[in-house]
Parts: structure tokens; C-alpha cells; sequence
């Protein structure tokens, strides 16, 4: 079975899918990490994100590996070209540079050819911005998170004072209103919940009543 989870920055999407595949035994596959590690190496490489070819060229030729150590839900180290950039994704550089990335037909069209072919082995709970609508239109479960602009702000501020970057939650509201506009208006694949998914508003739930919640689902879709 493939679980897609889809939604905005913020709203939990990541918390909560690693806590379903936990949960339900599945592997977990972070499909933003992909788009993030195009746009590190394109950056490492001084290339300007400008230049569309340039950046489709390091798409397609790319190598991402999810490392799980002892059968492990979790991936405990992404590897973009045999570099361990799990914690070099995760910077504000890298935030405001994936919007660009992630606009680019062809760099999806690479990436989603890739997340597909790790898809195929199964049971696996994948998150990301088009999921249910475009990589697994037919997953089993579909499910689209959201949360309020204020409790979404609030959550990424705390997740970057824990890796030990400061900003103003302003400034952290502000870039996230920015990459939602970017999301959601892009020509391919734009961000949007599918027909057929179940939306949650995580605003006033706990993770723990949201994985139950999607818990439930697959139960009810493997019947």
C-alpha cells in the first residue's frame, strides 16, 4: 500500500508521516528532500538557478540515496551524489531556493520517474506537495494536511530554533506565505489537495490523534 501525504510547509506533513510509517511498519520517503538535494548540488556547483538546462541536467543525472540502518522506517542520512546532505537541505538558503527548483517541468518530471521506481516495492508512506495528485494519483490512502498561517509559521520557527537557526517568526511567516503563493500558482504540479484525499486541519489536533486518524484510513482501505 502507498500512503500519500500531501500539504503545505508546516503543517506537519513530515512529523506526521514518519509517525504513520512507524506506526504501521512502512517505509517513510520525504520526496521534498529530493527536490532540496537538486537544489544543494546546484548550488554547490555554482550554478544559477536561473539557468533552467543547468539545473534539469544535475535533476537528471543525480544520485539520492535514503540510508535506513536495521530495517528502519526512517532514513537516518540522505545522500545527494555519495554526500551526506541531510542537515545542509534543512537551511533557510535552501528553502528560498527550492521554490525555483521545484517550478521546473522537467526536474519534476525526473524526480517523479525516480520517486515512482523507489515506490514500487511497497508499502511505503510518502510525502510531499503533489503526491495523491500527480506521483501516486492512485495511492491507497490520500491525504491532504493543512493548519493555520500562524500555527504552520510557529511550528517551522520552532523546527529551525532546534537545529540552532534564529529568525524572526516574522520574517519566518513572511518566507512561508512566499513558498505557499509559489507552491500553489506554479504551471506543473502546482500545490493542491486531490478529489479523492481526506483533509485534515491539523491547527488544534495532537500528532498522535492525526496518525491515528490516518491509521484508521488504511485499516478501512485494506478491508
Amino acid at each position: 500500500m502507498i500512503i500519500a501525504i500531501d500539504g503545505p510547509a508546516g503543517s506537519g506533513k513530515s512529523t506526521v508521516a514518519k509517525a504513520v510509517a512507524k506506526s504501521l511498519g512502512m517505509h517513510y520517503l520525504d520526496t521534498g528532500a529530493m527536490y532540496r538535494a537538486v537544489a544543494w548540488v546546484s548550488l554547490d556547483r555554482g550554478i544559477d538557478l536561473a539557468s533552467e538546462p543547468d539545473v534539469v541536467r544535475v535533476a537528471t543525472g543525480i544520485d539520492i540515496e535514503f540510508i535506513h540502518e536495521r530495517e528502519s522506517a526512517l532514513p537516518t542520512m540522505v545522500l545527494a551524489n555519495g554526500h551526506d546532505v541531510t542537515n545542509a537541505i534543512r537551511t533557510p538558503r535552501i528553502d528560498d531556493a527550492v521554490s525555483i527548483v521545484a517550478r521546473m517541468a522537467d526536474v519534476r518530471a525526473a524526480l517523479v520517474a525516480k520517486q515512482r521506481a523507489i515506490g514500487e516495492a511497497g508499502d511505503i508512506v510518502v510525502e510531499g506537495r503533489d503526491i495523491g495528485t500527480v506521483v501516486f494519483p492512485t495511492a491507497g490512502v490520500k491525504v491532504y494536511l493543512t493548519a493555520s498561517a500562524e500555527e504552520r509559521a510557529r511550528r517551522r520557527h520552532l523546527e529551525l530554533e532546534q537545529r540552532g537557526e534564529v529568525l524572526d517568526e516574522t520574517l519566518v511567516h513572511e518566507r512561508m506565505a512566499a513558498r505557499d503563493s509559489a507552491d500553489s500558482s506554479r504551471e506543473v504540479s502546482p500545490l493542491s489537495a486531490a478529489p479523492d484525499a481526506h483533509v485534515l486541519d491539523t491547527t488544534g489536533m495532537s500528532i498522535e490523534e492525526v496518525v491515528s486518524e490516518i491509521a484508521r484510513m488504511a485499516t478501512g482501505a485494506q478491508e
